[in-house]
């Protein structure tokens, strides 16, 4: 676990950082929030429940990127998905998507680096040192997002998708974020930031 000056040194670069961005980024998030309107006639923000940090859930909020089909429902999503709409291909190639989870990271259920939120299923169901990860706010990038920065493609060439992320990805994700967590330091947090940057 991160000590408290650790934790301290953190949070305040979160909320320095997400403050400059959202300033920078706001009319971005609002063009991508209009277009995504307009294009799934419906809310142009997806907002699904999440698991968060000591496993509390929460509402993460991004530009919606897809539209609903009939008897198509899973939370494993790959870069075939007939449910992505044009521009949606083009927010998630770009992580324009994204962007509004700087307000989750300004108001602290998110941090800037750390592991991905996910879908009740997955982190809650970690047991034993693995749960240690639940102590982390969850980021927007991290040392398994960058891994898996094109996880949409590999899970596009799977058979069966689910099943390849469930036993390959997830569990690789784990060993990552605990090495992350166990390896923690604020020259790293802008490491993988920087890396995001570029990629």
């Amino acid at each position: 676990m991160l000590s408290f000056s650790q934790r301290f040194s953190k949070r305040s670069f979160d909320i320095v950082i997400s403050t400059i961005a959202l300033s920078i980024t706001w009319w971005i998030i609002a063009i991508a929030y209009a277009i995504a309107s307009l294009e799934t006639k419906s809310n142009g923000f997806f907002i699904q429940t999440r698991v968060g940090r000591n496993g509390k859930p929460f509402s993460l909020i991004k530009i919606k990127t897809m539209r609903p089909l009939k008897n198509y429902s899973t939370t494993i999503t790959t870069s075939k998905d007939p449910r992505i709409t044009r521009f949606g291909a083009f927010f998630r190639q770009y992580k324009i998507d994204e962007l509004p989870q700087l307000l989750h990271v300004l108001l602290g259920s998110m941090s800037l680096v750390g592991p991905r939120p996910d879908v009740s299923g997955y982190a809650d169901k970690l047991n034993g040192e693995d749960a240690l990860i639940l102590t982390l706010r969850p980021g927007i990038t991290g040392p398994a997002t960058l891994k898996y920065k094109h996880e949409e493609e590999l899970l596009a060439a799977q058979i069966e998708p689910k099943r390849f992320n469930d036993e390959i990805i997830w569990p690789d994700k784990i060993c990552i974020n605990r090495r992350y967590l166990d390896e923690w330091s604020f020259l790293g947090d802008i490491h993988y930031l920087w890396r995001t940057l570029k990629s």
